[in-house]
């Protein structure tokens, strides 16, 4: 029975996560499986890769065929490394501490390259962050100015119209500040005429009662 390694689909759509299985090549996609190896995840970056490495090398041995994908994930994880080497053990080429130390070797300067690339997205990642601040705090700044200049125009605007307002209401007042004198003295200028002419006219009253006096006493004499 030919058997492949291969991935089947699970997850939802858009964000499709896959089970690393050992299947007969005439079984559907998704369908029976005879194991499962592993999953992947290639929602994350870097893709989360979760394997039993040992199961995976012992059928690769055993002449699985993975499929272009997990031959991808197999290497990345070092299963295919293994069997190169484990195939120069069984020829006799090199020893099993060889192969060992070996093995070693590359799985060391593999986790320094996934280091060093995780931290370069961590690096990416931080400068994005702060790109990312930098033009909220210039949002929130250009607002604030914004607000800050509506307000001041809005006090400005106010201020000029009590001004105005001010400024309109001062001629009335000294208008009618002239005008009050004026009306004072029209209503005293009568009432000094009236007490001018009361003498007068006292003495005009009295005045025929003296010459009256003199006429009586001629008609005495008579």
């Amino acid at each position: 029975m030919a058997v492949k390694i291969r991935l089947a689909r699970r997850g939802r759509k858009a964000h499709a996560m896959y089970d690393i299985v050992v299947a007969d090549v005439r079984a559907p996609r998704d369908g029976r499986f005879i194991e499962k190896l592993g999953n992947y995840n290639p929602n994350t970056n870097p893709a989360t890769i979760v394997l039993n490495e040992e199961s995976a090398l012992k059928w690769v041995m055993d002449g699985a065929q993975p499929t272009d994908t997990t031959r991808a994930i197999l290497a990345y994880k070092g299963v295919m490394m293994k069997k190169h080497l484990q195939v120069g053990v069984n020829k006799g080429a090199i020893t099993q501490e060889v192969a060992d130390k070996r093995f070693a070797e590359w799985l060391k300067e593999k986790e320094a390259k996934v280091q060093a690339k995780l931290d370069g997205l961590s690096a990416e990642e931080a400068t994005k962050a702060k790109a990312r601040m930098d033009a909220e705090t210039k949002v929130k700044e250009a607002r604030t100015e914004a607000i800050n200049k509506k307000a001041t125009d809005a006090i400005a605007a106010v201020e000029a119209a009590e001004a105005a307002a001010k400024a309109e209401a001062e001629p009335a007042v000294e208008e009618v500040a002239e005008e009050v004198p004026a009306t004072e003295a029209k209503e005293e200028t009568p009432a000094e005429e009236t007490k001018v002419e009361a003498p007068v006219a006292e003495a005009k009253e009295k005045a025929p009662v003296a010459e009256e006096a003199p006429k009586e006493e001629e008609k005495k004499a008579e």
